[in-house]
């Protein structure tokens, strides 16, 4: 007969060919392996008994069959007449609900001196046992063997999916160094500060912060700077998860927990155990998959989809989101409890409106990095390309830095005529896909236009960009953001999300650049 499984890793399937061996020796017609799961047996391999005893759970104290079994330290053969309920009735494949009588016996499984579950076997002659019965001990002592041998090969894969894990999270994307926490502004020196006293701890930590700004640095930092440095930083992205798919991501399944499931494997949670699971964009999560994720953090036990198998995990959890989480709290979109399991140690990351001239640092560094993907030498920053970056409010931060150098860098390059060295200057900061993204200023002679539109200020995106005497760069900068958003919000009926689409900017970023310029009052009903 066919052996069914509870899954298909390679563990559940050194356990059926196990239960296959014994049972061919034992000549029996149905055999079962079954785990100790706290007072419950859960099958994890069956033979000659239906597809249904995979799914059911065995209680022992409602089962006397199998709490005497269980007592008996070598195992033992129970009378063919024996009046005792036998847990497989209606199980056995062919046969009818309530067993005829038969022969049955099992014994008691130990591994590590502990009890982890129990062998049985039946026959449905009889007798059948009378030749195997002084033999059942030395069945149980094999079947040890190989869960034993199954459990060690299990450790060694998941030590290689940690090891794996470990790698990915170490060396980013395998062309370049990790990238560091730059900056000496105040704002960055008090972060470290933050850093460094938190780090050690075994505290849960929520960093916040804009989107942009390096919450995934801050993150990685706290682990290099943690106990538990050694062990595997795991990352998960709220935000990128389905919200069927993330329950399993997080905790893993057992084969068959839903559709599509055609194999069991671990959640972040058992591949992190001993080290640090980093939550990005925790506040994306649906409550449902909250209300899990809140009985691990109290509990530290992982219960996969499917299965009724707690597991213990060691794990520090780093949490992140752009959103505020206490007002997400009072709309009834993120849980009370959650949050406060989640801020134990709050940590908020500055924008690069407040880091002052570290804007310098991370250009330069965003162009060492050019240099080598580019195959460039010498790029430099003009005086003129340094003052323009100390200008704009960077609505997308250190990431909306980064690609306006990468852009910059690759116009610059492209260019005829270049000497020793290669200067990025403003009218390659200001190229004109860079204009509504990065919100800088227009350098080239000829003034940009755009499109007629109603609601344009008079002269609309021309006249804002023209020369003004008296007026700063800053000024300057302002005025084109104003008249651009002025005319998109125009084409768009006023509305703030598709402005945002136009300009490539993430809405929440957008809505604050518009509110800081005074254009978002009275348009809080456009966002949608």
């Amino acid at each position: 007969m066919k052996t069914q499984v509870t899954g298909v890793t390679e563990e559940d399937v050194r356990y059926a060919e196990l239960l296959a061996a014994v049972r061919g020796m034992a000549q029996a017609d149905a055999a079962a392996l079954l785990r100790l799961e706290g007072e419950v047996l859960v099958p994890v391999a069956v033979q000659g008994l239906s597809e249904e005893a995979l799914a059911r759970r065995f209680p022992v104290q409602a089962h006397p069959r199998l709490a005497l079994l269980l007592r008996s330290p070598q195992g033992q053969r129970l009378p063919a007449d024996c009046s005792l309920p036998d847990p497989y009735d209606g199980l056995v494949a062919h046969q009818p609900e309530i067993l005829p009588v038969h022969d049955c016996m099992g014994a008691p499984l130990q591994l590590d001196g502990q009890t982890w579950g129990l062998l049985t076997l039946d026959a449905l002659q009889p007798g059948r046992f009378d030749a195997v019965q002084a033999q059942l001990p030395a069945l149980a002592r094999l079947v040890e063997q190989g869960i034993a041998a199954a459990r060690t090969i299990r450790a060694l894969a998941d030590s290689a999916e940690q090891a794996l894990a470990r790698a990915e999270a170490l060396s980013d994307d395998g062309q370049r160094a990790p990238r560091e926490l730059l900056g000496r502004s105040p704002a960055m020196q008090r972060l470290q500060r933050e850093i460094a006293t938190v780090a050690a701890s075994e505290l849960t930590v929520l960093i916040l912060g804009e989107t942009g700004v390096g919450k995934e640095l801050v993150a990685r930092r706290l682990h290099a700077q943690s106990l538990r440095h050694a062990q595997p930083l795991v990352q998960v992205n709220c935000a990128a998860l389905p919200e069927t798919l993330a329950e399993s991501e997080l905790f893993g399944h057992r084969r068959g927990a839903f559709t599509g499931a055609t194999q069991a494997r671990a959640g972040r949670f058992q591949i992190a155990d001993g080290g640090t699971l980093f939550l990005d964009e925790v506040g994306e999560l649906s409550l449902p998959v909250q209300a899990k994720l809140l009985r691990v953090l109290q509990s530290g036990e992982v219960q996969r989809p499917g299965s009724d198998e707690v597991v213990h995990v060691d794990v520090r959890v780093i949490a992140a989101t752009n959103r505020d989480l206490a007002a997400e709290v009072a709309a009834g979109r993120f849980r009370a409890d959650l949050y406060h399991r989640l801020s134990v140690y709050p940590l908020r990351v500055p924008p690069l409106r407040e880091r002052g001239r570290d804007v310098l640092a991370l250009a330069e560094s965003f162009l060492e990095e050019n240099q080598h993907r580019l195959g460039a030498r010498n790029l430099r920053l003009s005086p003129a390309s340094k003052a323009l970056l100390l200008q704009p409010a960077w609505p997308g931060n250190v990431r909306e830095l980064e690609h306006l150098i990468s852009r910059a860098a690759l116009r610059a390059r492209m260019e005829p005529g270049k000497g020793r060295w290669i200067a990025i200057e403003p009218r390659h900061l200001a190229g004109e896909a860079d204009i509504a993204g990065a919100g800088m200023p227009v350098a080239a002679p000829a003034p940009v236009t755009a499109p007629a539109a109603a609601g344009d200020a008079p002269g609309g995106l021309e006249a804002a960009v023209s020369a003004v005497p008296g007026q700063t760069l800053r000024e300057a900068t302002d005025a084109f953001q104003r008249a651009w958003i002025e005319a998109a919000l125009a084409r768009h009926g006023a509305s703030m999300a598709a402005a945002a689409r136009e300009a490539g900017m993430d809405r929440s970023n957008f809505h604050r650049l518009a509110r800081r310029l005074g254009l978002a009052a009275g348009r809080r009903g456009a966002l949608g």
